[in-house]
């Protein structure tokens, strides 16, 4: 598809399942990467993401098989090394993708040859500075461009030791998260102690979660500290990826704005995602969901305007923006600091280009403060390079009334590639 596109104001309905997480697979795939018997993953998609964690996978030696599935998902066979890492590369991409580089750090301090870590977009942006303080702490020689990327990981350092780890939880769980990976495999105990509050901690659930699939264990003592036994094996096994909560946001939304129902599958609807909150949170704004079995229905609502807090779920507000400008009375999205480093900075991007259409939103510095109108105009728009910005967007479509003419429309690869194709086949229209 090409970059830029027209879409068409026409409403969405039918049926449409939800991709599979991208939170878990990164996780099910490092996992399936540090056993060393194969593991089957099931239910990947192939994204942008999700293809730079397989790579930096494969830069450690990691073999892997890929057969396709009649949906379009992937399944994964992996050949794992354990931390018996075998460099094919020394340069590791993890493109634009946080959580890769994240989760990719700790486990290349586990051996002492030179890496070079590098990345695109934002990413150089996001910070990096708990590992650079643990590598610091422990006299792990690395080197990087005034803090950002490209890292260098020098030949011959140190490599991380088990101890104390004293870490800051209100940056981002991804530091939790390589860690909580990495350290089951030294040769003695360790413990992550939190200095300041965990936010995200649904993410850590869901690492918790998919590192006993693996049978390695971690004792938690009220999300303020973790215990990791050292010497631990990941197990082997078969494992499927659920939908994502985060992708189902916006199909949720588009049913709510809509004529038609929407339903959605895929599901799993006992899910620790934290953006899973979107259905409470549509709930609250007055919406119409009905469960049925893998899935839900979103019907057309009159929703109201409502306070939400999304500092456990910031990637939900792309969406909330569509919704609460078609929503009566006024909505107060807070906490949002952690929005400024996403993709974009998100309490400029989605709030700027729904406000060209004609919405009434006022950006705070860590808030939005929304009141609702009846429609969108037509106009010219812009996903900043953000997917969700990009899948918002197209959403928001449904109520204007004129076409869209979207520039980034590719940016959606990032963590679903098929949103447009799947778009279209709920009833949207667009020429490219």
């Amino acid at each position: 598809m090409n970059d830029k596109i027209t879409i068409y104001p026409n409403y969405l309905g039918g049926e449409v399942k939800i991709p599979p997480s991208k939170s878990m697979a990164h996780r099910y795939i490092i996992g399936a990467a540090l056993s060393d018997q194969e593991v089957i993953v099931k239910n990947i998609e192939a994204s942008k993401d999700i293809e730079a964690t397989l790579e930096v996978m494969y830069n450690l030696g990691v073999e892997f098989y890929r057969v396709a599935a009649d949906d379009g998902t992937l399944t994964l066979i992996v050949e794992g090394h354990g931390s018996d890492f075998k460099l094919v590369n020394k340069y590791f991409s993890c493109n634009e993708s946080g959580s890769t580089l994240r989760f990719l750090i700790p486990l290349l301090l586990l051996f002492n040859e030179e890496v070079v870590i590098d990345g695109h977009g934002k990413l150089g942006e996001r910070p990096l500075d708990v590992y650079y303080d643990i590598m610091k702490e422990q006299g792990i020689a690395y080197s990087n461009n005034e803090g950002r990327l490209p890292l260098t990981l020098e030949g011959k350092r140190k490599i991380l030791q088990p101890g104390l780890f004293r870490v800051r939880g209100d940056i981002s769980s991804q530091f939790i998260t390589g860690l909580l990976y990495a350290l089951p495999l030294l040769d003695g105990d360790s413990v992550i102690e939190m200095t300041t509050t965990l936010e995200s901690r649904p993410y850590i659930d869901l690492t918790i979660k998919a590192l006993a699939d693996f049978d390695i264990k971690i004792e938690i003592e009220d999300y303020k500290v973790f215990r990791i036994p050292g010497n631990q094996k990941y197990s082997s096994g078969v494992y499927e990826v659920e939908g994502d909560y985060s992708q189902l946001a916006f199909f949720a939304v588009a049913g709510a704005i809509g004529n038609k129902e929407i339903r959605c599958t895929g599901l799993d609807r006992h899910s620790l995602q934290g953006d899973k909150a979107i259905l409470d949170i549509m709930k609250r704004m007055g919406a119409e969901i009905d469960e049925i079995a893998g899935g839900f229905v979103f019907k057309p609502s009159k929703t109201k305007g409502c306070e939400i807090d999304i500092k456990e779920c910031p990637d939900l507000v792309p969406a909330l923006c569509v919704l609460a400008s078609l929503s009566e009375g006024e909505t107060r999205i807070i906490n949002g600091e952690r929005l400024k480093i996403k993709e974009s900075n998100r309490l400029e991007s989605t709030p700027k280009e729904l406000i060209k259409l004609g919405a009434d939103i006022v950006i705070g510095e860590d808030s939005l403060t929304i009141k609702g109108v009846e429609g969108f105009s037509g106009g010219e728009v812009d996903s900043w390079n953000d997917h969700r910005v990009a899948m918002s967007l197209g959403v928001a479509s449904q109520r204007a009334d004129g076409p869209l003419v979207l520039t980034g429309s590719g940016s959606v690869a990032k963590s679903y590639p098929r949103f447009w194709s799947d778009f279209v086949k709920l009833g949207g229209k667009i020429s490219e």
